[in-house]
């Protein structure tokens, strides 16, 4: 079966939350599926005074590492309606990968959280996708076979090109089920395209 990378950035655990239900969905195929987050790029003292959350669990990743892996869904929080510069610093440092062509027919998909519902989902999105296009990756996103986008009945994430979650405007609001069974699927559909092509 494939080898599935969930690499994110969080900055107060939204990210964190829909990484880790993506890596759930990857391995409800038979995928393996690791969870790594880039390197935080905010000094200590600013981070800890702004109350990042500094705890997570998940180990660093290194560039070099992402050519060992089959499918690689990336998440990370809106910055004005694009991806954020951590997120940004790590993959200005896969030049080399794109050389090679090291990530050439790999899967890759992408998920993201906003303060508000009209926060700029699917503009960062589309970020973190230019970015997997460029190395020559096949995209899955989250379709309307997860129904939960679609509800009325209550505020919800969700779009056809990844997993999101609305998290308030002082990050006040956690990723819901309906959220987190989007990320579910998106990874259970990442990790059955990887699984085709790589299993």
């Amino acid at each position: 079966m494939s080898k599935v990378l969930v690499l994110y950035y969080s900055t107060y655990g939204h990210v964190e939350a829909l990484a880790e239900a993506v890596a759930e969905g990857a391995r409800s195929t038979g995928a393996s599926a690791d969870v790594k987050r880039v390197p935080e790029t905010v000094p200590q003292d600013i981070a800890t005074a702004a109350h990042f959350k500094l705890d997570q669990q998940a180990p660093v990743a290194t560039v070099a590492e992402l050519a060992n892996y089959d499918a690689i869904v990336i998440g990370t929080p809106t910055r004005f309606g694009r991806i954020s510069s951590q997120m940004a610093a790590f993959l200005d440092q896969a030049g080399g990968l794109w050389m090679s062509g090291a990530l050439n027919g790999k899967v890759g998909g992408a998920f993201t959280s906003t303060a508000s519902q009209h926060g700029g989902q699917e503009a960062t999105l589309f970020s973190i996708i230019a970015n997997l296009l460029h190395f020559g990756m096949v995209i899955v996103g989250l379709p309307y076979s997860h129904q939960g986008q679609l509800t009325l009945d209550e505020i919800v994430g969700g779009s056809p090109y990844g997993a999101t979650t609305i998290a308030g405007g002082q990050g006040q609001r956690q990723p819901s089920a309906i959220e987190l069974e989007g990320a579910r699927h998106q990874g259970a559909l990442v990790a059955g395209v990887a699984n085709k092509i790589f299993g």
